[in-house]
C-alpha cells in the first residue's frame, strides 16, 4: 500500500529491520566469558559507537547472571536540554510491552492459587462483557498468553495516547467499548495481540477481586523490592521520568487509555527490572527469599507453545522469540520481551540455561535493541548464533512449489502484504512494498532461506494446503495469512486487462469472493467510495469524532472520510463541503495518495517525470508521483518522448481503482523506473 499510509501505525519493530547494523562490538575481544569486567567493557564499546549513539539520546542497561548484577549502566542523556545523564537506578522509563511479562506473571500467580485456569474460557472472568465467537473452540486464558486468541486486531488507537494527564478511563469501560470478535479459530494462528494482554490484566482484577494496579504493587512489585515501578504516573515517577524523543524532538508528556494499561503502561527503572530477572532466573525466588512464582511455573513460562518451524518459535506464557540471527533463526533457548511506545523502546532477554538476563531501555524508538542483542550473543554466547544444520530432504519440484504462491496478508497489520511466486533454479521469490524483492532457497520442508540467511516458514495443513507464512522483516511477531483462491466475477473474464488487480483484491478479502456477482469495471468511483477503499486497504482505525464536513453527516462512509481528513489526506471545497457522492477524477485520487506519502518524494525527484495530456497545476506533482511509482493500470500510455498521459481529468473507474489499490499493497517501489536515480536515503519508504 502507499508507504506513508502503511507506516502511520506500524509498530517501530516493523521498520527497524531496514536499519544497517553498526559494527559489532564483539569483534574487539575474543574472550567469551561473561564477567562483570568483560560485560562492562563490552557495553562501553557498544555504546561508544557513533552509529549506536545516533539511535537514541539515552539508554539504561543492566546485565544479571547467577543471581547478581554484573553491570548496570546509563549512557547518554535522560534529558537532552538539561544534560541530565541516564541513571539506571533512578531514571524512570516507560516499559511499553515489557509490561506484558509482568501481567503474565500475575496470571500465573493466580493460576497457582487455583483462581484462574489456563484452559478456561475467558468468558468465565469477563462478567457482562461479551463478544462473538463463531467457532466451537473457546478463547482460553492460555490463548491470550500466547497471542493465539483469534480475535480481530484491536491495537491501541492514536487517541489512546492522551495529553490530558488527569483523565481516567477504566479497563472495564475501555474493553466494553472496543471488545473485538473472534475471526479465526482460537489457538490456530500467532498474532501479537495487545488487546489480549489488556484482557489478561482485567482477568487479574476480576479473579483477585483487587484493582489490577493494586494487585501488581502488592503481589509483584513489593515482593521483588521494585520501589520505582507502577502503572500510574504518580508525582514521584513523573518527576524522575526520562524525557522521550521522536526524531530528536521531545515527546510531549501523555497518559494512556485505559489509564491503567496492563499491556503497555508500566513505568520502571532498569534497576527494578534487574530484580525481576534475577528472581525469574532463580526459579521464582526473590532476593529476600520470597517465592514470586513456583519453580515449575517459571519453567512453564520458558516453554514455547507454537511454531511453524522449530527454528522460528512464536511465544511462551509472557515472552516471545528473539530476533533472527543469520543462518541460525531464533534460538528457543532464549526468551525475550520487547516494547515500543512513543518516546521509549525496550528489550528484556533471558537465557535460562545460562542463568543470564539483559535489559535495555532507551528514550527514542528504533532498532538499538536488536543490535545489542546480536552483538551480545556473538560476544558471549556464540553457540546460539551458530548456523543451523538441515537434514537431507527431497527438494520440491517447481510444480510442488506452486502451492506456496499467492498473496499473504499480515494478521496484525493488514496493510502489510507479501507476494510469493516462483523464481528461477527451483527458488521462490517473496516481495513487498517496504523491503522489495528477494529470492528464497528451500532448506527444509516448508522452510526457506534468503540471501541474508534469514528464514521464512510456511504452515502446511493436513490436506497439503498452505495457510500462513512467518517472515523476518515486516512483522516477525505474527503470521501472514494466505489469501483465498479468488472466485472471480461474472463480468470479468480472465482476459480482462484489469483481471489480475481485481482478483488480487478479491483474494485478500476486499471484494466478495462470489463468482455470481458482477464487478462493474466501468462504473465511476465516488469520492466517498474511493476513501473507503483506501482506508480499508490501509487498515487504519476509523475516527470516532464528529464529521468535519456537513455533507457527510449520516453518510455510510462518514467515519472513513473523517479519518482521511484527520490524517491530512483530504480537505473540503470552498464551502467546506466534501461532496462524497460526486465521482472522483483521476487527478483528485492521485492527490490523496500524494498527501499520504507525507513528503517522502521531494519535488526535485519528480522533475524528470514527463506528462502529456491535461493535468491541473495543483495536481501535477501528485500525478507525476503515481506515474513514477507505477501506481496505475494499463490505461496510462507513454509516448515516444517518454511522456505519460495519466488521463487526469477523467473519472476514475472501479477497474482503475482496483489497479491503484492492488499496486499500493503489493508493488515494490524501489524499482520504480522514474526514481531509479534517486539518492539511497530518499528512494522509498524502506530507506
Amino acid at each position: 500500500m502507499a508507504a506513508a499510509l502503511a507506516l502511520t501505525l506500524l509498530p517501530p519493530a516493523l521498520v527497524s529491520a531496514a536499519e544497517k547494523p553498526a559494527a559489532s562490538a564483539a569483534a574487539a575481544d575474543r574472550d567469551t566469558a561473561l564477567t562483570a569486567s568483560s560485560v562492562t567493557s563490552f557495553l562501553d564499546r557498544f555504546f561508544a559507537q557513533e552509529a549506536i549513539q545516533e539511535l537514541a539520546p539515552g539508554a539504561a542497561v543492566v546485565v544479571v547472571k547467577n543471581g547478581e548484577v554484573l553491570a548496570e549502566k546509563g549512557y547518554g542523556y535522560a534529558d537532552v536540554d538539561s544534560k541530565r545523564k541516564v541513571d539506571p537506578k533512578n531514571d524512570v522509563f516507560r516499559m511499553a510491552s515489557v509490561s506484558k511479562t509482568f501481567t503474565a506473571a500475575a496470571i500465573m500467580q493466580l493460576a497457582e492459587q487455583g483462581k484462574i485456569g489456563l484452559d478456561d474460557d475467558i468468558r468465565t472472568y469477563l462478567g457482562g462483557i461479551t463478544f462473538d465467537n463463531p467457532f466451537a473452540e473457546p478463547v482460553t486464558v492460555a490463548d491470550l498468553l500466547t497471542h493465539r486468541s483469534g480475535f480481530r486486531i484491536q491495537d491501541p488507537r492514536p487517541e489512546d495516547l492522551n495529553p490530558n494527564l488527569k483523565e481516567y478511563v477504566s479497563m472495564k469501560d475501555y474493553i466494553a467499548k472496543y471488545m473485538p470478535d473472534v475471526v479465526r479459530e482460537p489457538g490456530t494462528a500467532y498474532m501479537y495481540d495487545n488487546f489480549a494482554f489488556l484482557l489478561l490484566g482485567y482477568i487479574v482484577q476480576q479473579a483477585s477481586g483487587t484493582p489490577y494496579e493494586t494487585y501488581m504493587e502488592k503481589n509483584v512489585f513489593a515482593p521483588l523490592g521494585m520501589k520505582s515501578s507502577g502503572f500510574l504516573l504518580t508525582d514521584d515517577l513523573k518527576k524522575r521520568a526520562a524525557s522521550g524523543y521522536a526524531a530528536g524532538e521531545p515527546v510531549e508528556p501523555y497518559t494512556v487509555r485505559p489509564t491503567v494499561m496492563p499491556q503497555g503502561g508500566m513505568l520502571s527503572t532498569a534497576d527494578d527490572i534487574s530484580k525481576f530477572m534475577i528472581a525469574f532466573l532463580n526459579e521464582g525466588k526473590t532476593a529476600s527469599g520470597a517465592q514470586l512464582l513456583k519453580a515449575d511455573t517459571v519453567a512453564s513460562m520458558t516453554e514455547y507453545r507454537s511454531a511453524i518451524h522449530p527454528l522460528l518459535p512464536d511465544a511462551t506464557y509472557g515472552f516471545e522469540a528473539p530476533s533472527q540471527l543469520p543462518g541460525a533463526g531464533s534460538s528457543s533457548k532464549v526468551i525475550t520481551k520487547a516494547g515500543d511506545i512513543p518516546g521509549a523502546s525496550s528489550l528484556m532477554f533471558l537465557i535460562p540455561e545460562q542463568d543470564t538476563g539483559v535489559f535495555v531501555v532507551y528514550n527514542q524508538n528504533g532498532g538499538l535493541r536488536e543490535q545489542l542483542y546480536a552483538a551480545f550473543i556473538a560476544r558471549f554466547f556464540p553457540q546460539y548464533a551458530m548456523p543451523a544444520s538441515f537434514p537431507a530432504f527431497t527438494a520440491e519440484s517447481p510444480e510442488q512449489l506452486v502451492r506456496y504462491s499467492g498473496l499473504y496478508k499480515d494478521l496484525r497489520v493488514e496493510s502489510v502484504v507479501s507476494k510469493v511466486g516462483p523464481g528461477s533454479r527451483g527458488r521462490m521469490v517473496i516481495s513487498d512494498p517496504l523491503t522489495g524483492e528477494r529470492a528464497l532457497q528451500q532448506v527444509a520442508p516448508g522452510l526457506f532461506m534468503d540471501a541474508n540467511k534469514l528464514l521464512v516458514a510456511f504452515k502446511t495443513e493436513a490436506d497439503g494446503s498452505v495457510s500462513y507464512l512467518k517472515e523476518p522483516y515486516l512483522n516477525p511477531m505474527g503470521y501472514e495469512q494466505k489469501g483465498l483462491k479468488p472466485a472471480g466475477f461474472n463480468d470479468i473474464p480472465s482476459t480482462h486487462p484489469y483481471a489480475q488487480y481485481i482478483l488480487n483484491l478479491q483474494s485478500l478479502g476486499y471484494y466478495p469472493n462470489d463468482p455470481n456477482q458482477a464487478f462493474g469495471p466501468e462504473q465511476a468511483v465516488t469520492r466517498a467510495e474511493y476513501i473507503d477503499m483506501l482506508m480499508r486497504t490501509s487498515a487504519i482505525p476509523l475516527s470516532e469524532k464528529k464529521p468535519e464536513f456537513a455533507d457527510i453527516q449520516g453518510h455510510p462512509y462518514a467515519a472513513a472520510i473523517q479519518t482521511a481528513y484527520e490524517y491530512g489526506l483530504v480537505s473540503g471545497n470552498a464551502k467546506g463541503m466534501f461532496e462524497p457522492d460526486r465521482p472522483i477524477t483521476r487527478q483528485e485520487a492521485a492527490v490523496i495518495i500524494y498527501n499520504s506519502l507525507g513528503g517522502l518524494y521531494p519535488e526535485e525527484l519528480l522533475a524528470p517525470v514527463k506528462l502529456s495530456g491535461k493535468t491541473d497545476k495543483w495536481a501535477q506533482s501528485a500525478v507525476k508521483l503515481l506515474v513514477a511509482l507505477g501506481y496505475h493500470g494499463p490505461e496510462v500510455k507513454v509516448d515516444k518522448a517518454g511522456a505519460a498521459d495519466f488521463q487526469s481529468k477523467k473519472v476514475l473507474t472501479r477497474a482503475e481503482n482496483a489497479a491503484i489499490n492492488d499496486l499500493l499493497l503489493t508493488s515494490t517501489v524501489t524499482g520504480a523506473s522514474h526514481l531509479d536515480d534517486a539518492p539511497a536515503d530518499t528512494q522509498g519508504p524502506a530507506a
